[in-house]
Order: structure tokens, then C-alpha cells, then sequence
């Protein structure tokens, strides 16, 4: 089953942001608290709960709260399906580039 546009639309905006795919980066390790996630990208607490808002609503990121701690992970699920937009679209224009490029080859002036 496809993704909704509207779902890969959100997907692309919040990993438009370089803090946001820090993070997406860092969770593929595993799971972190916001401070881990937070303190190597010299962040405050409320900018990282912002970020991090973003990527929940675009289903990338799960956050629980655990005594004091907020710990969050990775969903995997919508990063396969914008993987998987790239790469059919990205196929598509690989083509269309090759054959771009070898129009003048085929066709001399």
C-alpha cells in the first residue's frame, strides 16, 4: 500500500530540517532520552521537544515517558515509504536523463 501524498509531504518537512535528521540519525541507533539527543547538538530542552513534535506527527519518532525521563525511538515505517517515493521517482529520472544524454550522441547536428 502507498503512502497518502499528505503523509509524505509531512515525512519530507520535518527531515527538511538538519537538527531533525541529526536525530532520526542518532535513533537509528537506538533509543535515547531527550537530553542524549539534545546535548551534542547543542540544543535546549524546549527546542528539542519542538523538533521532536515535528517528527512525531510525521510518524518518524515515539516518545514515553519513563519516571523523569522522556525516552524516544525511531518508527521505521515512514522512512521506508519515502525511501521507496525516492526510488521509484528517482528511477524514473535516471531515465530520462540517460536518454537526454544520449540524444546528441544519436542525433549529430
Amino acid at each position: 500500500m502507498r503512502p497518502a501524498p499528505a503523509q509524505l509531504d509531512v515525512v519530507f518537512a520535518a527531515l527538511a530540517d538538519p537538527t531533525r535528521r541529526a536525530v532520526v540519525a542518532r535513533l537509528r541507533l537506538g533509543p535515547a532520552t531527550m537530553t542524549e539527543l539534545a546535548t551534542p547538538l547543542s540544543a535546549s530542552l524546549p527546542a528539542m521537544t519542538k523538533h521532536l513534535a515535528v517528527l512525531e506527527r510525521a510518524g518518524l519518532v515515539t516518545t514515553a515517558k519513563k519516571g523523569r525521563q522522556r525516552y524516544c525511538a525511531l518508527t521505521a515505517a515512514p522512512l521506508r515509504d519515502a525511501a521507496a517515493w525516492l526510488a521509484e521517482h528517482g528511477a524514473y529520472r535516471g531515465d530520462r536523463l540517460d536518454a537526454l544524454t544520449s540524444y546528441p550522441k544519436e542525433n549529430p547536428s
